[in-house]
């Protein structure tokens, strides 16, 4: 990962369009929603919906969770290149996040990542946390009793539960309204540059 725990000189560019995009489009429950894109270990493409839990502290790293169970993890294991793709449907905008991944499970070994990945945990609804508790993510159906376990300690998040870091290296943003549309290009050397391109 190459963000710095410790703060951003600068907040990306990318970032206050994206910014913009969510709060004018908050009225609507999935703009929360992106999806995201990984290489499976046999090479395939693997692409699911996600949720944005916010981005880490003062950094552009993007927040998702995932449970340690799921194919997801051991995909990013394997290959942690991404990209997403976020559509904004009441403004008609679209983001492609193209980065690296990185699991924080409760073996890593960054203190900081730790604290982040038990705050995360602390944030999320009742509804939400009990589904670390469910029974194996993509297993043979389980009997309806095992989807109606007992709430989970809010304050202590199980072993399964990881939190994903999503770090852009760039990001390509299009805005549908418009004639002709616009388009910019975000790329991330030593500093993000913007370049306006052709829709």
């Amino acid at each position: 990962m190459c963000e710095s725990l410790s703060g951003i000189e600068n907040v990306a560019p990318w970032r206050s369009p994206l910014a913009r995009a969510l709060h004018r489009n908050r009225s609507q429950p999935h703009s929360r929603y992106f999806q995201l894109a990984t290489v499976q270990t046999d090479g395939r493409p693997a692409n699911r919906t996600v949720v944005f839990r916010g981005f880490l502290g003062d950094t552009n790293l993007l927040k998702i969770i995932t449970d340690t169970r799921s194919q997801k993890f051991d995909q990013i294991l394997h290959q942690p290149w991404a990209e997403a793709c976020w559509y904004f449907t009441g403004t008609r905008e679209q983001f492609r996040i193209a980065g690296e991944l990185s699991l924080i499970d409760g073996n890593h070994p960054d203190l900081e990542l730790q604290k982040a990945r038990q705050s995360t945990w602390q944030d999320l609804s009742d509804n939400a946390r009990l589904q670390f508790a469910w029974p194996h993510p993509g297993k043979p159906r389980a009997d309806q009793q095992a989807f109606s376990p007992s709430l989970l300690d809010p304050a202590s998040p199980p072993p399964n539960f990881c939190l994903l870091l999503f770090d852009p290296t760039q990001v390509d943003h299009l805005e549908l309204r418009g004639d002709p549309q616009n388009r910019w290009s975000y790329l991330r050397g030593h500093t993000w540059s913007t370049t306006a391109i052709n829709p």
